[in-house]
């Protein structure tokens, strides 16, 4: 992948028009922050907050986290001094939201290029829109800066008329699809938030299914939010266990030039030994995350 590879359990929006929150953010044990201009912020107070989530970025003062900024939707009035703010202001990633079509991606890119945006600086597409689920696989393909897909099911169950129930059944087609099309392309994928903070219990079973369907993380709107985020979307210590296991057994195979590889009687393939050297190099950075 052309971005890096790093804890993205918990994605946390923080509202970049709240300086409390964005002090707050510094102590809050998320994987990784979004200042949000977008949906947290009210019209009259956009510009206010893009030079406050500027200064928040510049201000290096979140440690190893992850740091990114939600721009306004590019039909907006807001987007394009968005986006050329974001620019060169040292986030690791701009959220753009409501991202329809490749050609969404290429006008934001063109903007960020023609600010003079690092190529460091990755682009992560929000799939909430029907239009966009549709066209999933050209929005991913659309430019290399492209880093990762968003879910946004809130705005995805709007548009849809159905129903936004705990198991988020009627949306099963586009979560699976944004995980498969990221996938395909070598780029990385976050679920979409959960909007009832009092449901501790939905939110918990809400990150578990996106963990089985295969997403990197899950967006946040709330910090009480971020410890069962972590904790699902991080490897156990079983699986650790399991992995260590499976790597020091094909290791033994190999130095005794066995061509099989057996575990508790299982064979053990190849992809095996992959996905467990993966799943270890994330538990260590998680690790290293935690020790910030």
């Amino acid at each position: 992948m052309p971005f890096p590879s790093r804890p993205r359990r918990s994605m946390l929006y923080m509202p970049a028009s709240n300086p409390r929150a964005l002090e707050k953010a510094k102590t809050i044990p998320a994987d990784g922050l979004i200042f949000d201009l977008e949906d947290a912020v009210a019209p009259d107070a956009k510009p206010a907050a893009r030079h406050a989530a500027i200064a928040a970025v510049t201000s290096n003062a979140y440690g190893r986290r992850e740091v990114m900024v939600r721009a306004n939707a590019l039909d907006t009035s807001w987007c394009r001094d968005d986006l050329v703010a974001i620019a060169t202001s040292g986030a690791d990633g701009v959220v753009l939201p409501k991202v329809n079509d490749a050609n969404d991606v290429r006008s934001a890119v063109a903007i960020l290029k023609g600010a003079g945006a690092p190529d460091s600086l990755g682009l992560w597409a929000m799939i909430e829109t029907p239009r966009g689920v549709i066209n999933a696989r050209d929005i991913a393909s659309a430019s290399p800066r492209v880093a990762g897909l968003c879910v946004g099911t809130a705005d995805l169950a709007k548009d849809l008329h159905c129903a936004h129930p705990a198991d988020r059944a009627p949306m099963l087609m586009a979560l699976q699809t944004a995980v498969m099309v990221a996938r395909a392309f070598g780029i990385y994928v976050l679920d979409g938030v959960h909007v009832d903070l009092d449901d501790v219990v939905g939110f918990e079973a809400a990150c578990r299914q996106g963990r089985d369907l295969g997403f990197d993380g899950k967006t946040l709107i709330h910090p009480k939010q971020v410890d069962v985020a972590n904790a699902v979307f991080a490897p156990g210590t079983d699986e650790i266990e399991r992995a260590k296991r499976i790597v020091a057994a094909h290791e033994d195979a190999a130095a005794k030039g066995l061509g099989v590889t057996l575990l508790d009687g299982r064979l053990v393939e190849v992809l095996h030994v992959a996905e467990a050297k993966r799943l270890l190099t994330y538990a260590d950075d998680i690790t290293a995350l935690g020790a910030m």
